[in-house]
């Protein structure tokens, strides 16, 4: 099994920042401890309304992250303009409508395909990796190769929801996407309500898994154990 790497997401200490004037917690110091303390990158989700990461933020935080720099966002002309401009790592698609409150599905890689391919095209064109993410339908695998896109990001809220009664029915679907994926030789990231309860068994269960995306669970759990101690549970998962 290979290591699978943990990018951190921070919206949820941007939203706590944004909660009062000034800045506090800084988010740029956050991320930094973030990786000092083991983070494999770190991620984050601008939404139009700018609740938790503005704008403003992905440029000075592109400027201090030395390990990966994931971007996640619905790929309006707004959206697409910042991601250029800054050139993270990785950008992931995300059909947020707007208003939305977390990201609960994915693309239809099929319906979507025409969109999907020129944004593809646009990120490559800047060097930027592209990773759409779906909910687990091997058919959206199958479609995100055929935009061109380097990986997948599988929606994992249901397979957290049904986790604890049953996870091998859980689990089915991610597997049949992981070796979809396999067969076209397409990356295979995971993110959505992930935790220290689940994250070892997702992690054995699917081992070409390449990146999850944690943010809510993992600063929640930092209000107990604090964040370093916290990072370094969820990599000890991810062995």
């Amino acid at each position: 099994m290979g290591k699978t790497k943990l990018s951190v997401n921070i919206n949820k200490v941007a939203l706590i920042r944004n909660s009062r004037p000034g800045n506090f917690p800084d988010l740029i110091q956050v991320a930094k401890d973030c990786e000092s303390f083991g983070a494999d990158g770190i991620t984050v989700h601008p939404r139009p309304d700018e609740r938790h990461i503005r704008y403003a933020d992905i440029g000075p935080l592109k400027n201090v992250v030395k390990t990966e720099f994931n971007v996640e966002g619905n790929p309006t002309d707004k959206f697409l303009k910042l991601v250029v401009e800054n050139r993270p790592h990785q950008c992931t698609l995300v059909p947020d409508p707007p208003g939305v409150l977390t990201s609960d599905s994915g693309y239809d890689t099929l319906k979507d395909k025409q969109l999907l391919s020129e944004v593809v095209d646009e990120l490559h064109r800047h060097k930027i990796r592209v990773s759409i993410f779906i909910d687990p339908d091997p058919k959206h695998v199958y479609g995100a190769k055929e935009t061109g896109a380097d990986r997948v990001e599988l929606y994992t809220g249901n397979f957290a929801a049904d986790y604890k009664r049953d996870p091998k029915n859980a689990i089915a679907s991610h597997l049949d996407c992981a070796k979809a994926a396999r067969e076209v030789a397409i990356g295979l990231n995971a993110g959505h309500d992930l935790n220290l309860d689940n994250l070892a068994f997702y992690k054995a269960s699917l081992p070409d898994l390449l990146e999850v995306s944690i943010g809510h669970a993992l600063i929640s759990d930092a209000i107990y154990y604090g964040l370093q101690t916290t990072i370094q549970l969820y990599q000890f998962r991810l062995k």
